[in-house]
């Protein structure tokens, strides 16, 4: 099953998990539909080799997605399991990012065998140094922001690009730094709207007219500076939504500079279309360290990516932590370019 948000390369992860599966092991596969939703109700398809050709390179998930978990549905977790020993499930791969490996977790702990593979374009889930539709999502972002240098410095202007990122700046910083940005902002480090238009307004008089912002749509001020976030409320799991953090900061940097600022939005096209060559080659090595690790009955744990290796971490380790941008690449990288 695949839940949470779409993200490119989980085709390649089913397909590889397909492959291995009937190809070695011998297994029926079932694909259940639309995530959690799917393994409640007991919607489900075979997935085979035949059904998974062609895949490799396709965004989105052949299986279709949700954001709901068990503990949305009253009895939900029973309801799961019940499907599942219906169905005569011997185990069930999970893939997705926090919220659904905490759901795969809490159904391990109810004795069934549940293999997790890691999937979020954030690349915030820790155990492992990179989650698939990180790198496609970066090469998007990185792709536009080199088209947006051409019209900034045509008229002299700032742009302010927001990426996402909920809780963590990878992409931003990633792609900020592949681009050439002038400054980012993450939600790891709180910034300063005063800080940022003097250091904009230092480069004006250096006759440096155009800059790029990229901005992590979770970015937030810092304690006691003038700067107020959107406010639109949250949503049914409590979370704040996001969203227009970068029309707040173009509109202060015009307010105090007088500069002229223009924002884009990324949004949801850093979700879609092909994955990279290098996020196929690792949803695929991911898929088949998955149905592997089913084979030898390692169940409770999550397949991740460490020194360029596929290992085993446990779930109980991964669920409810969330694996910040690295210092060293911010502070150590980053702010070396910043506005200069």
């Amino acid at each position: 099953m695949t839940g949470g948000g779409d993200c490119p390369g989980l085709n390649a992860v089913i397909r590889a998990v397909v492959r291995k599966s009937e190809y070695v092991f011998g297994h029926e596969l079932l694909g259940f539909i639309n995530g959690w939703d799917g393994v409640i109700s007991g919607e489900h398809m075979v997935v085979d080799v035949e059904r998974m050709r062609g895949t490799l390179p396709r965004g989105g998930t052949v299986l279709g997605s949700s954001r709901t978990t068990p503990e949305f549905y009253s009895g939900g977790m029973d309801k799961a399991v019940e499907t599942l020993e219906r169905l005569d499930v011997s185990a069930l791969i999970v893939i997705g990012g926090d919220g659904t490996l905490k759901a795969a977790h809490a159904l391990a702990e109810h004795g069934v065998g549940v293999v997790g593979v890691p999937k979020t374009i954030d690349n915030d889930i820790p155990g492992t140094e990179y989650t698939f539709g990180f790198n496609t999502a970066v090469q998007v972002a990185a792709d536009a922001i080199d088209r947006l240098h051409s019209t900034a410095e045509s008229h002299d202007r700032v742009m302010v690009v927001e990426v996402m990122g909920r809780d963590t700046g990878h992409v931003a910083v990633h792609a900020g730094l592949a681009s050439g940005a002038t400054l980012i902002l993450t939600p790891e480090h709180p910034f300063d709207i005063d800080d940022i238009c003097s250091r904009l307004m230092r480069r004006h008089e250096m006759n440096r007219y155009a800059s790029i912002i990229v901005v992590a749509e979770g970015a937030y001020p810092a304690e006691g500076t003038s700067f107020e976030l959107p406010d639109h409320g949250t949503d049914m799991w409590g979370h704040r939504k996001l969203g227009g953090i970068a029309h707040a900061v173009a509109a202060a940097i015009e307010d105090r500079t007088g500069f002229e600022a223009r924002v884009t939005v990324l949004g949801h096209v850093q979700r879609g279309g092909k994955p990279t060559a290098f996020d196929r080659v690792l949803s695929t090595r991911l898929g088949i360290a998955a149905i592997d690790a089913v084979q030898e009955g390692a169940f409770g744990q999550m397949v991740a990516l460490y020194n360029d290796e596929v290992v085993l971490v446990p779930l109980a380790d991964v669920v409810g932590r969330i694996r910040a941008c690295p210092p060293n690449l911010y502070h150590g990288v980053a702010s070396w370019f910043f506005a200069r």
